[in-house]
């Protein structure tokens, strides 16, 4: 830290308890009282440096008293800063720091201890001091603004505080890559002018790494909040990059508040600071207001703060009892990214004693809210189109689809928690959109989950519940989960039977096409390869093993295609004794509202996988003919 030595004289102050006392030989003829201390000194070293300390001792001359006395109770910087004046006025070695050179500005300022009263005063000094040294370095220049926070009202007075802010402002918003050597002034090591790394005095060739935007946030989060404020204000002004400011912001909330940054670093930098008001251990109060300006100095926009750190304010404000508006912004700022959150972020417990779920379910559902309102601005109303499995729209549509994701994994979580009432559940199930889901599979493992911890529920809400999902956008492996839940109402297992058969003809039909792909071009080649006379053979062997792994498929997905016949028939009959018309009407009622004839489908698939099965055998006949007699062609041409 740098500094200005002024004085010349041996100290000739000395203590005892609260009084300091002058030993120059002469007796003292005035007690200045400052602070709680009181300060035995002489007239003439004090009048002939202060014009207040020259009206004071002769107005205390004209009342005829024998001891003056005077009294300074609002001076700034108290005792301390007076101790210093004084030694100052009788020429004692002092040092101007960064640390007292604002109190004893304004305490020289207060004093009247201009030129005036003699040359080089303290004013000038001071003046001087600040300006060519202290404003000229950042740490000099952050220590002289925290001192400012006890004595601001002079300290504004004179522009000390502004001139500091202006000052840290214009080395934040400068590159310090630019300069290098002899601007590199924040605890690194010293550099010579081409930027190489000294050691007393001599280059080392090595070459400092370059310094990242961050390198301030550090130092600037030591200083009270409303000296903060105001430089974070000058900053923007700058036009300094917002994700940069919203970094430091950042840095600020998570030094003071609890819970935001769980690791905390052990090793400091040596150009941290104690914090100047906040102190140590700030009160709730002190919190819950700092979180709220926090929430006005955050910028309003998408991606500058992480969205894990967002979450943690938002639970802190919950905690603090925040207002209502400072919740609902943060709610808002998650909403915009939420596509960049976990499931760990969403599960918020309830902080209400109000509310009787374990998570706070309702502010997901408001966040869930605001997400949509921003992708449906951005990306327009038109949710896109499904085609082949693949969502065909907007580049928006991406964020939408691993939002849905996320809601159906959340919806998973709570689902067990037997206070979740089903409206509740079933509006955030709703909320998604339903192009947003690739697969329902997430929804309906989280539908069964709360059926299963939810076994009062009617038939009807059951079924109300299940209609969130759509059965033909469930995979084949939840199909056959589906297809023996006996949570499920009996109408939706019909849906997913029904769906899960078109799966699989669907299947067997793609299979039997690639069969004879695979058959064709086999010929082709065999044809071309049997005038060769050199690889027949082995061509031959691969088409037949082919083949035979091609009725292993065949065989297993007719067996499938049976158990589904056997089960539709079993169920038809359950729904005959239940109906009150005749059998025959009742199943062909069924079929009617499902919109599907089981039976002739199934047949159908059965018949199909039967002739292709036929062909196959056919076409593999037609190739060991075709084989035979190219083999006695060649023996007969030997």
């Amino acid at each position: 830290m740098a500094c200005m030595k002024l004085g010349s004289k041996s100290d000739a102050f000395h203590r005892q308890g609260q009084a300091w006392f002058c030993t120059t030989g002469l007796p003292s003829d005035v007690v200045v009282e400052a602070g709680e201390m009181s300060f035995h000194l002489h007239k003439f070293p004090l009048l002939s440096r202060s014009g207040v300390m020259e009206r004071l001792i002769s107005e205390a001359s004209e009342d005829g008293e024998e001891a003056c006395n005077i009294n300074l109770p609002d001076i700034p910087g108290g005792a301390k800063t007076f101790e210093l004046v004084a030694k100052f006025c009788y020429g004692v070695k002092l040092e101007l720091t960064a640390s007292n050179v604002v109190y004893l500005r304004c305490a020289a300022e207060h004093l009247e201890m201009t030129e005036e009263y003699g040359e080089g005063n303290l004013i000038t000094h001071t003046e001087s001091f600040l300006n060519q040294v202290v404003l000229r370095n950042w740490k000099d220049s952050l220590k002289a603004l925290q001192t400012c926070d006890d004595i601001l009202p002079y300290a504004e007075e004179l522009n000390i505080a502004k001139r500091c802010i202006e000052s840290l402002a214009t080395k934040a918003s400068t590159d310090p890559n630019l300069f290098g050597w002899p601007v590199k002034e924040h605890g690194g090591p010293m550099q010579s002018p081409g930027g190489s790394v000294l050691w007393n005095g001599i280059s080392t060739g090595a070459r400092l790494k370059k310094s990242s935007s961050d390198w301030w946030y550090e130092d600037v989060s030591t200083l009270s909040l409303p000296l903060y404020q105001r430089l974070i204000s000058v900053m923007e002004s700058r036009g300094i990059k917002k994700e940069i400011i919203a970094g430091s912001i950042t840095s600020y909330a998570k030094r003071y508040l609890p819970g935001l940054s769980r690791r905390q670093g052990t090793s400091e930098s040596s150009t941290r600071l104690a914090p100047a008001s906040l102190g140590s251990s700030p009160s709730d109060e002190d919190r819950k207001h700092l979180l709220e300006e926090v929430d006005q100095l955050l910028p309003l926009q998408k991606g500058l703060v992480p969205t894990k750190f967002l979450f943690g304010l938002l639970r802190t404000a919950m905690i603090l009892r925040a207002n209502p508006s400072c919740i609902s912004n943060f709610e808002k700022r998650i909403g915009m990214q939420l596509d960049q959150a976990t499931l760990e972020d969403l599960l918020m417990p309830n902080f209400s004693y109000s509310m009787e779920t374990l998570y706070n379910v309702d502010c997901v559902q408001r966040i869930l809210d605001h997400f949509l309102a921003v992708e449906q601005i951005a990306g327009g109303a038109s949710p896109g189109l499904i085609e082949d499995g693949q969502l065909i729209g907007s580049p928006s549509l991406t964020p939408v689809t691993m939002v849905a994701k996320l809601i159906d994994g959340y919806l998973a979580e709570v689902a067990p928690d037997v206070n979740l009432k089903l409206p509740k559940f079933q509006a955030l199930a709703a909320a998604v959109p339903e192009y947003a889901r690739h697969l329902d599979d997430g929804l309906y493992r989280a539908i069964d989950i709360y059926l299963k911890s939810h076994p009062w529920l009617a038939e009807a809400d059951r079924e109300q519940l299940c209609r969130l999902m759509d059965c033909q956008k469930l995979s084949l492996e939840a199909c056959t989960h589906a297809a023996q839940n006996e949570r499920l109402p009996l109408r939706i297992v019909v849906q997913v039977l029904f769906f899960e058969q078109l799966q699989l003809r669907s299947s067997i039909a793609g299979c039997f096409l690639v069969s004879d792909n695979l058959d064709g071009s086999r010929q082709i080649r065999n044809g071309f390869s049997g005038f060769s006379g050199s690889n027949e053979g082995g061509g031959w062997a691969t088409t037949v093993r082919e083949n035979q792994v091609l009725k292993v498929g065949m065989d297993s997905m007719r067996m499938r295609v049976s158990e589904l016949e056997k089960e539709c028939s079993n169920m038809r009959q359950e729904i005959e004794k239940l109906g009150k018309v005749k059998g025959s009407s009742t199943w062909g009622n069924v079929s009617k509202k499902f919109g599907f004839k089981i039976k002739s489908q199934m047949c159908s698939a059965q018949e199909g996988s039967v002739n292709k099965q036929l062909d196959g055998n056919e076409k593999i006949e037609k190739l060991k003919e075709r084989h035979g007699k190219h083999k006695k062609a060649s023996l007969k041409d030997e």
